[in-house]
């Protein structure tokens, strides 16, 4: 054998030993050492090493199906094999797939469904009463599950067909009872898959009942003296016995149309109550089905489409402590860099000392990493621990002044609201951004040196700067030093939403600060509201009323108002809009891509007006997408959701304009 070809031989039973690792680590003992992308990677590559070689070794994970049977659970031999799924890559193998399917069948359809991401259950029925429940275990057999599965809700004990039959699905936890699992339990589960595969294998099915768990079925596996033409068929026979399929299954005549699809699910999946990795490709016509054949691991005429990972696992390599503009004090994991949804990670959320503990993470230790809707990534908790990984310890003084920190609950807060250059910096570019007082020139990086050089420490320091001010700082020259004095003399006449979100009130965004002012209509109104009267706002609770209304019990915030005042602001009172009854009344309304007739403040206001409330992102439960030109991922989104779009004509003729 040559040397290159050794050498990738070598490398093959190394993957094998790591995928094998990985596979106890999963299937055995519900505790995944790496993500899905991270194993894909792995069997991609042993995959793509076994063709340039023509070696296929006879333990490779890619002549299996799945991994080792618990011991504790009586063993049950399946009557039919249990395939695995192959996957495509890319829509280009999709459609050298599809070809392919169009050679056996030329007139067939193609199905698309979800593809579930929980643990593969074969439920058995004879006369019509379920008899066994079975997990996948190595496909060939598997453990015996019937007393965890039965406390199942959404599995039926009795059906009406009355033959032999024996289908296949998902044991599933919504998300929604997932969260609700974990608000209450001591010890909080990983994520929704591992959630199900340790009920399913709980010894107690009265720990299995705790978790409230479904189940999806999408296989006929056996129907004894019936016959099915498609797959919509057999979905239809599902439906039709009480079984739960997910409710969703299209059919496609074309790659190119099932492509299409699968970037709309793709947008949408993270609003989808269960957990679904991808989605399963299928030739819809059963009769082709043998003579396209199978592999000894799967049916080529099937085909699963994987999203892009929204999981991975990466070292977490140290804890820093970041003070921001209230004062809280909160922890960044940084981590050893890792591509996740197409961007290199490198940090990551940890919310306060308590979340930290609750997930069990260390320094040094490899944790899950999870990043949806293009958000901030967030650590979903432990992986694996070493033996060099290191307790993470909670600080006793600011990181920014070395302040002695306090501990209100979980969170921690550092008091020295003025001597903490972090926190001022922070308060002063919030104060000056976009949104507040709009001022030119002013970011974190110029706002340090406000604080250093020119010792500004209020809100209101900002109006007695001059521009000989600004030109003994580094960042500044004649022209723009003479800019910023403009824009912050410009910025002293101000709408109160914008005053009041530049306040900086705790969990006081735009949305809640332009509810607060067009209810109150004065900044004297909301100063004077107790706490009842603020909670009855709409989006406004009972923890940002307590907010609102310690921030204006506060002696120092009032006389900052009133030097801000002094100094010449003036807050623009808004006079309280007459709601009209009309067809957005009650309703959530998303704008997105440019209008020509109005600005979008202007719109939003429109909208307030005829009773809809407006919101920045687009989901189930908005009602109408207000389109101009150039919409983008939002337009997507709301096509793939079903929302209803309305073009600017339409919103003008709706608004009587």
């Amino acid at each position: 054998m040559k040397e290159q070809d050794q050498k990738k031989l070598e490398e093959m039973k190394r993957l094998i030993a790591e995928i094998d690792k990985h596979n106890k680590a999963y299937y055995v003992y519900d505790n995944p050492l790496i993500s899905d992308k991270e194993y894909d990677d792995l069997y991609y590559r042993l995959v793509d090493l076994e063709k340039e070689t023509g070696v296929v070794l006879d333990y490779s994970p890619t002549q299996r199906v799945g991994d080792g049977v618990l011991e504790g659970f009586a063993k049950k031999k399946h009557e039919v094999p249990l395939l695995s799924l192959n996957k495509v890559r890319d829509f280009d193998e999709l459609a050298s797939w599809t070809r392919d399917m169009k050679k056996f069948a030329p007139k067939t359809k193609f199905t698309l469904e979800y593809k579930f991401d929980g643990l593969s259950l074969v439920v058995e029925y004879k006369n019509g009463q379920f008899v066994s429940a079975t997990t996948r275990g190595n496909g060939q057999i598997g453990e015996d599950v019937s007393l965890q599965a039965k406390t199942i809700k959404s599995l039926p004990l009795q059906i009406e067909f009355k033959g032999h039959l024996i289908v296949r699905g998902e044991g599933m936890i919504t998300n929604k009872n997932f969260e609700k699992y974990n608000k209450n339990a001591i010890e909080k589960l990983k994520n929704p898959r591992n959630a199900v595969a340790g009920a399913i294998r709980n010894l107690d099915p009265k720990e299995t009942a705790k978790r409230n768990l479904d189940y999806f079925c999408y296989e006929i596996i056996l129907c004894e003296g019936k016959a099915f033409a498609t797959q919509e068929e057999m979905n239809l026979f599902l439906k039709e016995n009480g079984f739960k399929t997910g409710g969703y299954l299209k059919v496609f005549n074309s790659a190119s149309e099932i492509a299409d699809e699968i970037k709309k699910v793709d947008e949408i999946k993270n609003k989808i109550d269960v957990t679904i990795d991808g989605m399963v490709i299928k030739v819809d016509q059963v009769a082709p089905r043998d003579e396209i054949g199978y592999t000894n691991k799967f049916p080529k005429w099937a085909m699963a489409f994987k999203f892009e990972a929204q999981e991975v696992t990466t070292m977490l390599q140290d804890v820093i402590w970041q003070v921001g503009r209230s004062g809280r004090v909160t922890p960044i994991a940084i981590l050893e860099p890792v591509e996740l949804a197409g961007a290199s990670i490198s940090r990551a959320t940890l919310n306060n000392i308590e979340d930290i503990r609750r997930k069990n993470v260390y320094k040094n230790s490899r944790v899950f990493i999870r990043r949806s809707n293009e958000v901030i990534p967030e650590v979903m908790g432990l992986a694996e621990k070493f033996a060099y990984s290191q307790d993470i310890a909670q600080p006793t003084h600011c990181p920014c002044c070395q302040h002695e920190l306090i501990q209100k609950g979980p969170l921690l807060f550092c008091t020295n609201h003025l001597g903490c250059k972090d926190q001022v910096v922070d308060r002063l570019a919030h104060f000056a951004s976009r949104n507040a007082f709009n001022i030119e020139g002013l970011s974190e990086k110029t706002v340090g040196q406000f604080y250093d050089t020119l010792g500004v420490r209020f809100l209101s320091d900002v109006f007695s700067l001059t521009k000989e001010d600004l030109l003994k700082l580094e960042l500044f020259k004649d022209k723009k030093a003479e800019k910023t004095i403009k824009s912050i003399e410009k910025s002293k006449n101000i709408d109160l939403d914008r005053f009041l979100f530049a306040l900086g009130i705790a969990e006081v965004g735009r949305k809640t600060a332009r509810e607060l002012a067009r209810e109150f209509g004065s900044l004297e109104n909301i100063k004077s509201a107790n706490i009842e009267r603020l909670a009855s706002i709409r989006d406004v609770g009972n923890v940002i009323a307590e907010n609102i209304f310690n921030f204006f019990q506060n002696n120092d915030n009032i006389n900052e108002i009133e030097k801000l005042i002094q100094a010449g602001v003036k807050i623009e009172e808004i006079e309280k809009i007459e709601v009209k009854d009309s067809p957005f009344s009650n309703k959530t309304v998303v704008l997105t891509g440019t209008l020509k007739s109005f600005t979008r403040s202007e719109a939003e206001k429109i909208i307030e007006s005829l009773g809809g409330k407006t919101s920045s992102s687009v989901s189930k439960n908005t009602d109408f997408v207000l389109a101009g030109e150039s919409a983008g991922s939002k337009l997507d989104k709301a096509k793939a959701l079903g929302v209803k779009i309305i073009s600017e004509n339409e919103f003008k003729e709706i608004a009587g304009l």
